[in-house]
């Protein structure tokens, strides 16, 4: 009551005795009373009628009103109010009947306090509450009690109905009341029930169990419980019992039994099979649990019998559950893909039959579940359908590419082949020149990564140990990426080695990290790591990339954003790219996938929004030692040798003619296959090198290869292609030629592989 005003009501005829509360009631400084004085019954009946009072302080003896009559008047009018009769020293036994009659307290004038009142105040608000919430609390029970089938009672220590409330069917509470169980059912119920309150009496702990009862030839069963009934001082002097009629839930129990013995004789036949077969019941809870389903799921029957389904399979509710669940009640049928868990929380894709048991009433009554585990099916279902995507797209892009070579390549020779032809112009037409050049380097190298998607670049392949390429690399990231980003490697001394290009490899590794910083944009921890691994033949059969054998593993880790799974399948994708226009061309990764495929290994990339991306990269180990190259040396200029260019594209010719004379050579030029032959025919005692594009009209480049062969086969060749694919290209190496080079090329690109033919 801190902190709150009392409102209290003072009918009192003496002014003496209102004046000494008043001021007693000024010095209390606890809590604020607002006290409405009153002299007659009649007014403060007014007021009780009009406004809440928390209290009442009535004196009985009143100019309208005299003794117990007074409280009784005033407690029917208010019987919410708290009431504190004010009596005099000789009035003790009048305010005690009062207090008999439902007065919260009484206060002999003269030797009240300020405090004491008070107090008074507060404990009769406080007990007029608590009665008030017991008065309710019985009032629920009772219409519980009415409204419900529980037949409740109480018995003495010898077992004596001593109150009875809703009896059973066939019995009345005046039947009941003073009798023993042994006088009203037969002997071995009663002998039972004897035994079980007999138990409670001397424990002094109550117990529940399930019972039967004979009453009239109709035999019943109840959900019984004991518990002891105590007296004030704590001692037993008998027991309380309330009993539920289950008979109904016992039938229907024992009917679903029946039902499920006889499913699972019937399921036992199918425990050889692998599939997982489950029944449970309408409500959900599992009732056969097959020995496909131990082994799929991980729980074993005697774990899965009574549980609910879906809190043993799924890690929480779905629409697909609910709308298979609609469909099975509705149709009968049902069959789908469904992600489940097991036991130890792994998730498994199963395709799934659900058929709607009934019984012979036609009445719905379980659901029988059979699952087939097909994760393995869908994984490689998935890696299939993302080659043939990533194949599809390759050979698109391999198509577009071929076209851009024969482009660039003119526009590449040209840009520097045109310094050479005006060697006194301005600078700002030597830095356009330059521009030129540039741009068209950048355009050559975008190609070459589309191609490298399309069908991996051979490169130049030695023996090489990448543990000395991650070290130079973090190097180069800790001089270069933001500080705030903490580089760290991990990686084993006795790591094997790799065959492969190691500029290729380097990169790689960079467009990895780079990834990795644009998805740092404030902090955060890249760890590129190498071990050892070994694929066995269970790893080769899940993942269509990988073959047994050994390999150099490369882990590229990063605590990023990580990549959202709808578009993790698209990330190798050319030209898809997450990333702001101006930012990124979408081909780091596809040309990572191509880099890497063409080494003879694979990828593989696991991320999760907010938890960082980590690349595994693995390369086929190999035996040997470490081999590094040379250098290449700056190309010479020729002494006169004729070269014969075989191209269809009029830009290419001219600009390999330009190129070829400023530095030495001599050129025919060729527009087919069959130009080819007929030219090399005539010229051969003075043909020193022939320049062969492989996609040619009329006669394709290698059928023209094979006949100047015939002509001549010590006839020097160099094949050149902006789209070589693999078959072709091992085809043109089988035929002897000389060398293949690449389009689109450089001056410097052309003249050394002459220069190498030659010598």
């Amino acid at each position: 009551m801190a902190g709150k005003q009392i409102k209290v009501l003072l009918v009192e005829d003496n002014p003496g005795d209102v004046f000494l509360l008043q001021e007693l009631l000024k010095q209390v400084t606890t809590v604020v009373i607002d006290l409405m004085p009153v002299e007659r019954l009649n007014e403060a009946l007014n007021y009780l009628a009009n406004e809440i009072f928390d209290v009442i302080l009535l004196d009985l003896l009143l100019p309208d009103s005299q003794g117990l009559e007074t409280f009784v008047i005033a407690h029917h009018q208010a019987k919410a109010t708290p009431i504190i009769v004010l009596t005099g020293i000789d009035d003790e036994t009048l305010a005690i009947s009062a207090m008999q009659q439902g007065a919260q307290d009484y206060l002999v004038k003269g030797q009240v306090t300020g405090d004491l009142l008070v107090r008074s105040i507060r404990y009769a608000i406080e007990r007029q509450r608590a009665d008030d919430a017991l008065r309710h609390s019985e009032e629920r029970f009772r219409v519980a009690l009415k409204n419900s089938p529980i037949f409740v009672y109480n018995q003495d220590r010898e077992l004596r109905y001593t109150w009875v409330y809703n009896p059973p069917d066939g019995l009345t509470a005046e039947e009941i009341l003073g009798k023993q169980d042994l006088d009203l059912i037969p002997v071995e119920d009663a002998q039972h029930l004897i035994a079980i309150k007999h138990g409670v009496l001397n424990t002094g702990r109550g117990t529940r169990e399930e019972v039967s009862i004979t009453i009239r030839d109709t035999t019943r069963y109840y959900d019984l419980t004991v518990e002891p009934l105590r007296n004030e001082s704590q001692e037993v002097v008998g027991v309380t019992c309330a009993s539920i009629d289950i008979s109904e839930r016992e039938a229907a129990l024992r009917e679903r039994k029946l039902a499920e013995e006889k499913i699972r004789e019937q399921a036992a036949l199918l425990d050889v099979t692998t599939d997982a077969i489950c029944v449970r019941d309408l409500n959900n809870q599992i009732t056969f649990w097959n020995k496909g389903a131990e082994t799929l799921y991980g729980w074993q029957a005697t774990e899965a019998w009574g549980k609910n389904a879906s809190e043993l399979l799924y890690d929480e509710p779905s629409p697909e559950i609910e709308a298979a669940l609609l469909q099975v009640i509705s149709k009968g049928k049902w069959q789908g893909e469904l992600t489940k868990l097991t036991k130890t929380d792994k998730e498994i894709l199963v395709a799934s039959r659900w058929s709607l048991v009934c019984d012979e009433q036609g009445k719905p009554k379980s659901i029988l579940t059979v699952d087939t585990d097909i994760t393995e099916k869908k994984h490689l279902e998935a890696q299939l359908f993302r080659a043939q995507r990533l194949e599809s797209i390759g050979t698109l892009a391999s198509g577009i590419a071929h076209d851009l070579n024969n482009i660039l390549t003119p526009i590449l020779v040209g840009a520097q082949l045109l310094p050479l032809k005006f060697p006194d112009a301005d600078e700002r037409t030597r830095h356009l020149l330059e521009i030129l050049e540039i741009n068209a380097r950048r355009g050559a190298d975008l190609v070459k990564q589309v191609l490298s998607f399309a069908r991996g670049v051979e490169g130049k392949r030695i023996t090489l140990q990448i543990k000395h390429l991650i070290l130079e690399l973090a190097k180069i990231l800790k001089e270069t990426f933001p500080k705030s980003i903490e580089i760290s490697t991990d990686v084993p001394q006795d790591l094997w080695m790799v065959s492969g290009d190691s500029t290729q490899l380097h990169q790689v590794l960079m467009n990895l990290c780079v990834n990795a910083r644009d998805a740092m944009a404030n902090s955060g921890s890249l760890n590129i790591s190498a071990e050892n691994v070994l694929i066995d033949e269970n790893y080769a059969r899940i993942n269509l990339e990988a073959k047994e054998g050994s390999y150099t593993l490369i882990t590229v880790y990063d605590t990023g954003v990580g990549i959202p799974k709808e578009i993790l399948d698209r990330i190798f994708e050319p030209f898809f790219t997450t990333k702001d226009v101006g930012q990124g061309t979408g081909l780091g990764l596809s040309t990572v996938l191509g880099i890497i495929k063409s080494h003879g290994g694979f990828v593989k990339v696991d991320s999760e929004p907010g938890n960082g991306t980590t690349f595994k990269v693995y390369l086929p180990a190999v035996g040997g030692m470490e081999i590094f190259t040379p250098e290449e040396l700056p190309p010479q200029t020729g002494h006169g040798e004729l070269i014969l260019v075989v191209d269809d594209e009029i830009a290419i010719q001219e600009i390999t003619r330009t190129s070829l004379e400023a530095h030495n050579y001599k050129i025919l030029v060729a527009s087919d296959g069959i130009e080819a032959i007929a030219q090399y025919a005539q010229n051969m005692g003075k043909i020193s090198v022939v320049l062969m594009d492989i996609m040619l009209p009329s006669l394709d480049g290698l059928t023209a290869i094979r006949t100047l062969r015939k002509i001549n086969p010590k006839v020097r060749i160099i094949a050149s292609s902006g789209l070589m694919p693999d078959n072709k290209l091992s085809a043109v190496a089988a035929m002897g030629v000389n060398m293949f080079l690449p389009k689109p090329y450089t001056v410097n690109e052309l003249l050394l592989s002459l220069q190498k033919v030659l010598s």
